[in-house]
């Protein structure tokens, strides 16, 4: 999504990214801000048996 960022009369756009924490809290960031987290630890549902429920 590209939005305005500036809080003057000038437009200064940029890509924002839209995350959300395992919190269940959301923000926003620069698109470059952005990297992949290769070693988190999995979740709950990730460890779950699919064939035990």
């Amino acid at each position: 999504m590209r939005a305005n960022v500036s809080d003057t009369g000038a437009g200064y756009w940029m890509e924002l990214a839209y995350i959300r924490a395992a919190s269940g809290r959301e923000f926003t960031t620069a698109v470059a801000h952005v990297q992949p987290a290769y070693d988190q630890p999995k979740t709950a549902a990730g460890r779950r048996d699919l064939g035990s429920a």
